[in-house]
């Protein structure tokens, strides 16, 4: 059986402020570290993983793979690299050079790519389970998960794919769609609608709050009313600065990145694409139009 290697992610500043405490590797999408949804695709197709970096396949620490892409990378050893459409390789196999260019596996590279796996991760989950009670009126039209000793308050309703951690408050009243997964320890309060977002453990969404298109770290505290925006005026495609340059997202919609520890004020707008960075806050009434950083 062939084997693979996964190696240690280099520097991600592109998925910067969410790889500044943690590697990205261990950025949970659907609730599960990125290297464990990696192994468990690699294995799948075939593969085992090697003890050490001397395994037939290399894999880049950053990809994404779409299942039957990787299977038919994996079943013709004569393919020696899985490669994006602009020549990034995900998968490096010794001894072979014949390249297999695709269109659905992704090279994660920025923080809003984080999204999108998302919602690939969520939408290939096969099974959803409920470990705690929710009040009668919980309205599901999608598929629900809910983690151990989590409790959803009256007036709550579900659409699409969501997930939620262990040990969370939901509601009341409250609107989650899909694809929204929800870590441990979370708190969301009265009147919040969240749409296609992440939130890492231990965050609090203040009530009359609105997160679309959004990633939050672990431990975010937003105050009362915050409110992400996350569709330009014309209708384009957002840009987002990245080292000094302009990078283009190619997302029409894409709401706020939220590194961990961050703060809002009540009432705070935040401009589409904005970033903040861990531990930065902000202060009632405010206005994001620019990245807050450290």
């Amino acid at each position: 059986m062939a084997t693979f290697h996964i190696p240690t992610a280099a520097e991600t500043a592109g998925c910067h402020p969410l790889t500044i405490s943690r590697s990205l590797a261990d950025f949970p999408l659907a609730n599960i570290s990125l290297r464990r949804h990696q192994q468990s695709a690699l294995i799948a197709a075939g593969l085992s993983e090697a003890a050490g970096p001397e395994a037939d396949i290399s894999v880049h620490p950053g990809a994404w793979f779409a299942s039957a892409e990787l299977a038919t990378f994996v079943a013709d050893a004569s393919y020696g690299s899985l490669t994006q459409a602009d020549g990034l390789v995900l998968l490096k196999r010794l001894g072979a050079t014949r390249e297999l260019r695709v269109t659905q596996s992704f090279l994660i590279t920025f923080s809003w790519d984080l999204l999108r796996a998302n919602v690939e991760a969520m939408t290939a989950r096969k099974t959803y389970t409920q470990e705690s009670g929710a009040h009668a009126s919980l309205y599901v039209d999608g598929r629900l998960q809910v983690g151990k000793g989590t409790k959803i308050l009256p007036g709550v309703v579900i659409e699409g794919d969501v997930i939620i951690g262990d040990n969370c408050k939901v509601g009341p009243n409250c609107y989650i769609r899909g694809s929204t997964s929800i870590g441990d320890k979370c708190h969301i309060g009265q009147a919040v609608e969240i749409k296609n977002s992440i939130l890492l453990a231990g965050t609090n969404v203040g009530h009359l709050s609105y997160l679309g298109d959004s990633i939050l770290g672990e431990k975010v505290n937003l105050g009362a009313g915050t409110i992400t925006s996350n569709l330009r005026h014309d209708g384009g495609s957002h840009r987002s600065p990245v080292e000094g340059r302009m990078v283009d997202t190619g997302r029409r919609k894409l709401g706020a990145i939220f590194g961990d520890g961050v703060h809002t004020g009540i009432h705070t707008s935040i401009y589409p694409g904005r970033k903040l960075w861990p531990k930065t806050f902000t202060l009632p009434g405010a206005i994001v139009d620019k990245d807050i950083l450290a």
